[in-house]
């Protein structure tokens, strides 16, 4: 009975290898199924497979002004008002009171040559003067005394009382007295214009700023001989230069052909190279009534409505010449992109952005059209690369590579 129980408890070889291949086959056929479904998907969304040529637009800051432009220009920051300051006389410079960038005012004294010598006789014209003006008040009191003295003489000898000859001499004295202050009056007027001569002469020495004004060099050093032509060797004939900063324009060339769309006061955006990320308002100063033969061009000098502290002398800028002012809602710089770039898929506005050689649908809000532009007001920033007329079959994650326009 034992021998029969361990007989009944063996395994069939033959059943146990069928199942097992049976599994196999099974798992093989799985997997296979599963990669099959998984390449379909990738070629069908692009990840694999071949690329698709596709040609890149970038998304850019706009301003809406560039809709109604008529024209555009090039130039530079040019200050109207500027001077090189120097001195009349030559002498050596003692003292320099500004710096490149020093803002001074009309009339300050900046700078100063040795003057010793013009104070000097500026000192003793002064006291010429005063004596001058001491001469002359003891030369009145002598005409008071003289007129009195003539006076009682002219009484005296009326009735008698003393001799023609003494009434003579009180006559000749008052006639001195008048002669003594009128010479005194002169010599005091001789002294002034002295006096004057001396304060001109000092006032040589000294450099003082014609208005207010930035200074924008400084061309001289204290120990620097200062001569008015700069003849000398080693000698300087400007001190400094300044310029006045609300002077400040843009002098732009203008193509005779395009001179009949600027008009005095037109209304102006300008952008300078310096400052990229902003336009300044501004307006049509002054068409100057000359043509440059060499190149065909009128210069325009265009103001700035507002001053700022960052526009400075010899800038490069651009110039647009608008059709009418921008209101404050068009001030602004706006992100767009290109209009054949914006696609439609399941009833929404999309854009495909490039990211690492692979189409990305990315959902956008539009705002309103600018020209040949979409305003986009989210879902990309500007600087972006996207795909510039999206095929139909593109894709989220379809591969592309980009082809040159």
């Amino acid at each position: 009975m034992a021998s029969e129980d361990l007989s009944s408890l063996r395994i069939e070889k033959s059943a146990l290898v069928s199942r097992t291949r049976h599994r196999k086959r099974l798992y093989w056929i799985v997997s296979v199924a599963v990669l099959v479904a998984l390449v379909a998907t990738l070629l069908r969304t692009g990840v694999i497979g071949p690329s698709i040529s596709v040609q890149a637009a970038t998304v850019t800051q706009v301003y809406p002004s560039q809709t109604f432009t008529l024209l555009n220009a090039s130039g530079y920051v040019v200050a109207q008002r500027k001077s090189a300051l120097a001195t009349k006389v030559t002498g050596s410079l003692v003292w320099l009171g500004v710096e490149e960038g020093s803002k001074v005012r009309a009339g300050e004294i900046i700078a100063r040559l040795e003057n010793a010598d013009v104070t000097a006789a500026r000192a003793q014209a002064q006291a010429n003067l005063s004596t001058a003006r001491w001469n002359l008040d003891q030369a009145k009191a002598e005409y008071v005394d003289a007129t009195l003295g003539l006076k009682r003489a002219r009484e005296l000898v009326a009735k008698g009382y003393i001799a023609q000859a003494d009434y003579d001499t009180a006559k000749a004295r008052y006639d001195k007295a008048v002669a003594a202050v009128r010479a005194g009056e002169a010599v005091v007027k001789s002294s002034e214009a002295a006096l004057k001569a001396a304060d001109v002469a000092l006032e040589y020495t000294l450099i003082r700023a014609p208005f207010n004004a930035v200074v924008l060099t400084k061309n001289a050093d204290v120990g620097d001989i200062v001569t008015p032509l700069g003849a000398a060797a080693n000698a300087k004939a400007s001190v400094v230069s300044v310029a006045d900063m609300d002077s400040l324009k843009v002098e732009a060339d203008v193509s005779e052909s395009n001179l009949e769309q600027v008009k005095l006061g037109q209304p102006c955006e300008i952008q300078l190279d310096a400052i990229p990320g902003e336009r300044f308002r501004g307006k049509v100063h002054m068409i100057v009534p000359t043509a440059d033969r060499t190149k065909a061009t009128v210069l325009v000098k265009v103001g700035f409505i507002d001053s700022d502290p960052r526009i400075l002398p010899e800038m490069s800028a651009k110039v647009a010449f608008l059709s009418r002012s921008p209101d404050a809602s068009e001030e602004k710089a706006r992100t767009a992109v290109s209009k054949s770039a914006v696609a439609e898929r399941n009833g929404r506005a999309v854009l495909f952005l490039l990211k690492e050689g692979h189409a990305v649908e990315t959902p956008v809000t539009l705002g309103g059209h600018l020209g040949d532009m979409e305003e986009v007001r989210a879902g990309v920033k500007a600087g972006d690369r996207v795909v510039m007329g999206p095929p139909a079959g593109l894709k989220d994650g379809s591969k592309v590579s980009i082809v040159q326009k």
